[in-house]
């Protein structure tokens, strides 16, 4: 992913209010993000823990999404469906983003499992171990991160489709 300024990210919401974007929190850690290692950038509001937010690349263009974190319930486990990682370190929680135009408007919404704090980028970047003798990790890796690519956009296309 390429490095994005303050701008660029606020402009890039499509199912969020003027209020909602002026409001939003960037991450902490936004000086010193490793761009190369993310294939979105995620992150949850810190002050306001049920909100969080993604921005996609998706060819040229970036679809940012305002999502609502449901409560997580330390009994269940669940797979992300993004990076679908089977050895998750992490907890696996429901967000939802109410969908863009006049379907959000009227109260549609679109509901998706992700890792908690989005760490979704890291996971899919571990080699995965040796499934059978002569089995490529690097390439079963490469995979991982094309698909993940490809269900964040998918995600975030769902969002912005009015």
């Amino acid at each position: 992913m390429l490095p994005l300024d303050e701008h660029v990210i606020r402009a890039s919401f499509v199912n969020a209010s003027r209020k909602e974007i002026a409001d939003l929190t960037l991450p902490t850690d936004f000086d010193d993000l490793a761009w190369a290692n993310l294939d979105y950038l995620g992150w949850r509001d810190p002050k306001l823990p049920k909100r969080a937010y993604i921005v996609v690349p998706i060819g040229d263009e970036l679809i940012g999404v305002v999502l609502k974190r449901a409560d997580a319930d330390p009994r269940n486990r669940a797979q992300c469906q993004w990076c679908q990682d089977v050895t998750l370190p992490n907890d696996v929680v429901l967000y939802s983003a109410k969908r863009a135009g006049h379907a959000g408007r009227s109260g549609s919404t679109l509901g998706t499992l992700i890792c908690e704090d989005f760490q979704c980028s890291k996971n899919v970047r571990m080699l995965p171990p040796s499934a059978y003798l002569g089995f490529d990790r690097e390439a079963a890796r490469d995979a991982r991160i094309e698909m993940l690519r490809e269900r964040s956009a998918g995600f975030a296309l769902e969002v912005a489709l009015e």
